[in-house]
């Protein structure tokens, strides 16, 4: 476990201290392939800050293909998440992820940078190569190359953020010194968490992102990537994406689900109490239920106050 000291609000909130934090994805009402209700979003959303959750994490999903089976929300993960910071207090602002070759940079600097500015500080970026096929085409972007647009993004976010009228160039185009992108960040960068391994290297992971989101991995591969994660990057936390579902049962065995379990909340607290002693810091949960405000409050109640 990683304690981060970081300006940034959000990461701060995350990160700030040793021991495991929990943030929710969206959406919480689990419209996963249609246009969720956002009023009960919102509403939820508050919900799960009054409860104790860290963060609300927003997908960019740019397009709905019906064979991935997933909208991601349907909502553009800005516009979402400037309404939630309007609706929140303290609350950790989330993307998992930006699929920045889909995305110009001057784009994302500036969108990025007004819901910082909206939310106090509050926003922390997952950033990612995507992994939507027909996508690409739709963007006219080659999938082959995915790879260097990420690294093009990250280093011209990082320059439109902390510099004023900066000299960047990349496949994407050019600032000559004779523009500049407003607003600025409420810090010089925000943090940028490259999820999955984004077509990088762990080395390239490690020097440029500020800590790395992965999906759910059995325990022991978990593990061995946390032992491979810390001998490069001691500082920086690494976070997982989980879906949980609670069984009727509070004693159940756990039953696979696609990227989580379903199983007892005693069960879970037992795992999540495995994952922090691994050295975990942040899970980002999707938490199915049928009352989802119930579920908040049973996992908020059961599990983060008993860690």
């Amino acid at each position: 476990m990683t304690a981060v000291d970081h300006a940034n609000a959000g990461c701060r909130r995350l990160y700030g201290e040793d021991g495991l934090s929990f943030g929710l994805g969206f959406p919480l009402t689990g419209e996963q392939e249609s246009t969720p209700d956002i009023d009960t979003e919102l509403r939820f959303a508050s919900h799960a800050e009054d409860v104790g959750f860290d963060a609300l994490w927003a997908r960019d999903v740019p397009t709905y293909w019906p064979r991935f089976g997933d909208a991601g929300g349907a909502f553009d993960p800005w516009s979402l998440l400037s309404h939630v910071a309007a609706h929140t207090e303290s609350v950790a602002l989330g993307t998992a992820s930006i699929v920045l070759p889909l995305r110009h940079p001057i784009h994302v600097a500036k969108s990025a940078a007004t819901v910082d500015r909206f939310s106090d500080g509050r926003l922390v970026l997952g950033i990612a190569s995507g992994d939507r096929d027909p996508e690409y085409p739709a963007f006219d972007v080659d999938p082959e190359n995915r790879g260097q647009l990420v690294r093009e993004s990250v280093d011209a976010l990082r320059a439109l953020w902390r510099d004023e009228y900066p000299t960047i160039d990349g496949s994407w185009g050019q600032i000559d010194g004779e523009l500049d992108v407003l607003p600025k960040p409420t810090t010089d960068t925000l943090p940028l968490f490259p999820t999955g391994n984004a077509r990088q290297s762990t080395e390239w992971i490690a020097e440029n992102g500020d800590g790395w989101i992965f999906y759910h991995l059995p325990e022991s591969t978990l593990e061995s990537y946390l032992d491979t994660w810390r001998s490069h990057a001691p500082e920086k936390p690494f976070t997982i994406a989980l879906q949980v579902e609670f069984a009727a049962d509070p004693t159940a065995e756990p039953e696979p689900l696609h990227q989580g379990y379903r199983a007892g909340v005693e069960w879970f607290r037992e795992y999540f109490r495995r994952l922090e002693g691994y050295g975990l810091d942040h899970v980002i949960v999707g938490l199915r239920a049928a009352e989802p405000a119930a579920a908040m409050t049973t996992f908020a109640n059961e599990i983060i106050d008993e860690l």
